[in-house]
Parts: C-alpha cells; sequence; structure tokens
C-alpha cells in the first residue's frame, strides 16, 4: 500500500508539473458566450428540441459521460438517447427508462456497425489511465476505440461529433497521455464530420466513483489554490457538460471547434434555466 501511494503521490506530482509547464491559453475569438448567446439560449434550446434529434453517448459509464447523460435527459434536448458500450447499465430513477443501450464488443465494433447508424449528434467520453489498463491499453482505448468508433459514427450519418479530450493534447508532447489525446484530435478530425467539436478541460473536479489516489491528489493541490489561478487549470465537471450542452445548441459554421478550458468555463457557466 506505501508503494501504491508513493506512487499515486509521484503519478500526480508529475501532472501537476506538466500542467504548471502548459503554455498560457489563448482564448482567442469565440471562446466565451456574448451576452446576446447567454440570454438565447433559452430559445436556441427550443429550437434545438423541435429537430427531433437523436444522440449517443460512448463511455456513459464513466464520470464524464454519467453526468452528460444526466444533463441531457434534465434539459430534454434530444428525442433519443442512446448509450452505446461494453456493459448495460443499471438505472433506477424513472427519467432514465426511455433510454435506450447497445451493448459492443469494441475489440470487434465492426460487428456493432448498426449500434452507430441513426444518430444525428455523437459524445465520445471513452477514457481509461495508463495505471489502470497499461500503456498498451491505454492506447488502445484513448486512440484506437475513439478512432473505430467515431469512423461508424461517421458512416452511419452521424452529423457532430463531440469528442471530450484534454488540456494540453499534442501529438508531438513527449508525455503518451497528451500525446494520445493529440493524435485521436487529429485522425477524427481527418473523417471530415459537418461539425466537430474538442473539449480540452483541464483537471476535472468532481468526487469520482472509481478510486484515483493520484487524480485525488490533484483535485486537493487545486482546491488549495486562488480561484483565479486553479480555474487555468482545471474545471468542474458539471461545468463541462454544460459547455458540451450550451455549444451543441449554438450554431456554428465552422466544421472544427476546439474548446480549451477558458472557453468550457465561459460556456458552461452561461446556463439560466437548464430544463424545459
Amino acid at each position: 500500500m506505501a508503494g501504491l501511494a508513493a506512487l499515486s503521490a509521484a503519478a500526480a506530482a508529475a501532472l501537476v508539473a506538466a500542467l504548471l509547464l502548459l503554455r498560457p491559453e489563448d482564448p482567442g475569438p469565440g471562446a466565451g458566450p456574448s451576452m446576446a448567446e447567454t440570454e438565447a439560449l433559452s430559445k436556441l434550446r427550443e429550437d434545438f428540441r423541435m429537430q427531433n434529434k437523436s444522440v449517443f453517448i460512448l463511455g456513459a459509464s464513466g464520470e464524464t459521460g454519467r453526468a452528460l447523460l444526466k444533463e441531457i435527459l434534465e434539459q430534454g434536448l434530444f428525442s433519443k438517447v442512446t448509450l452505446i458500450g461494453r456493459r448495460k447499465l443499471t438505472f433506477n430513477e424513472e427519467a432514465y427508462k426511455n433510454v435506450n443501450q447497445e451493448v459492443v464488443d469494441f475489440e470487434k465494433l465492426e460487428d456493432y456497425a448498426s449500434a452507430f447508424q441513426g444518430h444525428d449528434v455523437g459524445f465520445c467520453c471513452l477514457g481509461t489511465t495508463r495505471a489502470k489498463a497499461g500503456a498498451e491499453g491505454f492506447v488502445r482505448v484513448d486512440r484506437d476505440y475513439v478512432l473505430k468508433s467515431a469512423e461508424l459514427a461517421k458512416a452511419g450519418g452521424c452529423k457532430h461529433f463531440n469528442l471530450v479530450s484534454s488540456k494540453g493534447a499534442d501529438k508531438s508532447s513527449n508525455f503518451l497521455y497528451l500525446q494520445v489525446k493529440g493524435e485521436v484530435e487529429a485522425k477524427v478530425e481527418e473523417l471530415k464530420f459537418d461539425r466537430y467539436s474538442v473539449f480540452r478541460p483541464g483537471v476535472l473536479l468532481c468526487d469520482r466513483q472509481e478510486s484515483r489516489p493520484g487524480e485525488w491528489l490533484v483535485r486537493k493541490f487545486f482546491g488549495s489554490l486562488p480561484e483565479s489561478w486553479a480555474s487555468g487549470q482545471s474545471v468542474p465537471l458539471v461545468t463541462v457538460v454544460r459547455a458540451m450542452l450550451n455549444n451543441v445548441v449554438r450554431p456554428s459554421d465552422k466544421q472544427m471547434e476546439l474548446l480549451e478550458n477558458k472557453a468550457i468555463h465561459d460556456l458552461g457557466k452561461a446556463h439560466g434555466s437548464l430544463k424545459p
């Protein structure tokens, strides 16, 4: 146990060091919502609901996917919601009764192409860690599974693909985690979805059901810092999923959108009345 704790602490320290070395974000044009966009969100949501679109979520068993599903159901944005995963999830709440589930084998995704057909919007929240799956397993999940899923979604008619990546993602990075995230971002872009949105949040602030001691130490570290500094490197999970949904309802003429941590903060806070 002592060895595991030391390893987790070392991993946390390495992650913090990597984050501290990242260049400051350039918010760029359109990084956050204008006042007009904020005031118009309720109307945008209503217009979006009227289109009766369908959505799938990959990775709904994880923290981000679970929070995203909850927010989608609360906002009532889609006429059909489908979860695609390696096992069927159990929900006791009435709000989840109409959620469809497709169980697939990610090692044989070609055999499950039908699960990806007929969805207007897709959200990919797939991900694991090197500590949990090993280096090879991490690459297989975070790059190979994600890319193959995106290919099948594109072939199945998905128009808007949303990918949860990571702050600092860079295919030329010396850090395997950031390198793989950057690689899959670029490969999915090559598929030429009508609209492709990439979200690069910093450290996710949430209470994970899955035990990850290293991440717990990192969250505690950011929790002790001034909010103005911590917000540049971290973000509450609920802010991320709200930003994802606020982004999906607002029109865009961009084929590819990259939302860095600051843009996620700005867009995720522009929520007004969330429920229909």
